[in-house]
């Protein structure tokens, strides 16, 4: 069943277009897409994703399954960083394990967006709660990953005064991605399905062709991030592929605690599985500056990344379909 399912997940457009990406950025081509749009076909993917799941919001309302899942999202969000920071320090120094650390505690928006995508085209149902538990898991493994830092770090006695926690929550909480998450995830929820009507050509008609696009800018950045990993790249590699299905199995005995829904159960197993590749190393730079950057993002980017959306979601659904029979 597993290998059907990874078959069928990687002979989709969204994941070809990915591997399209990588094979032309190894080539050496000159294809290219051009920052400013990149970068608009991540707002419109966060704003279309957090706008539907908002729609479903309005429809299911604020049970206490919705309660129950937002818990259990926070709870990993914090679990996360702690441990795999302990893994990490077998081979990294301070710095890189809480940078790491912290993003492997966050979420990459982009892996659930294509695990929708993939249900989608099976037709399971899903709530839209789990995109307000997407944004809340964002931000709290940043905060939990410079608090290891300082620490654990010679130095970290906290009483450094020309350190400020301001900048970190700010960049924590505020970012633009927490910010276009929520907000159209709670205008999704006023407007309900009016507003769902109203926005129909825009947030599901090109949903998918958009998909497509940013999957293919993926593939170029993360062919390119390969080669950032350097002397401890077979540490880093089964790290960025290992602990990805060690959170999913956490995520997945919890989601069959609190009794989740087939499609519920894999969109919480990969948001504990996925890494950031955006939100995350925006923080560590102001907060983590002795981190190196090429670690946390070559494992997000270019490991944990491509195995999640090609074997990881497809995996988890059919552990997900063995545990439920």
């Amino acid at each position: 069943m597993a290998e059907h399912h990874i078959l069928q997940n990687f002979l989709s457009p969204p994941v070809l277009f990915f591997f399209l990406g990588m094979a032309a950025s190894l080539a050496r081509s000159d294809l290219e897409i051009p920052q400013p749009v990149a970068k608009f076909f991540s707002l419109y993917l966060l704003l279309a994703i957090g706008f539907k799941g908002g729609v479903e919001l309005n429809h299911s309302g604020l049970s206490n399954q919705v309660v129950v899942t937002m818990a259990a999202a926070m709870l990993m969000a914090v679990a996360v960083p702690i441990y795999t920071f302990f893994i990490l320090r077998i081979r990294m120094n301070v710095y890189d394990a809480g940078a790491v650390a912290a993003t492997y505690g966050s979420i990459s928006a982009v892996t659930f967006i294509t695990a929708i995508s993939y249900l989608t085209n099976l037709a399971i149902p899903f709530g839209g709660h789990l995109v307000a538990a997407m944004a809340l898991m964002e931000s709290p493994a940043i905060v939990i990953g410079v608090m290891m830092v300082r620490r654990f770090s010679q130095n970290g006695n906290g009483n450094d005064k020309a350190f400020s926690w301001k900048p970190i929550l700010e960049e924590a909480f505020l970012n633009g991605s927490v910010v276009l998450i929520i907000g159209s995830l709670i205008i999704g929820a006023l407007t309900g399905e009016a507003g769902a009507k109203a926005l129909k050509p825009f947030s599901e008609d090109i949903f998918k062709g958009m998909l497509c696009f940013f999957l293919l800018d993926m593939g170029l950045v993360a062919a390119k991030r390969l080669g950032d990993l350097g002397s401890a790249r077979w540490f880093l590699i089964g790290f960025g592929t290992a602990v990805p299905v060690l959170n999913a199995l956490v995520a997945i005995f919890i989601a069959r605690m609190i009794g989740m829904s087939e499609g519920d159960s894999v969109l919480f197993a990969i948001l504990c599985a996925s890494a950031s590749y955006i939100a995350v190393p925006a923080a560590m730079r102001l907060a983590v500056p002795e981190a190196n950057p090429s670690f946390y993002l070559a494992l997000a980017l270019a490991i944990t990344f491509p195995f999640n959306i090609v074997v990881g979601i497809p995996l988890y659904h059919s552990i997900i379909e063995w545990v439920g029979r």
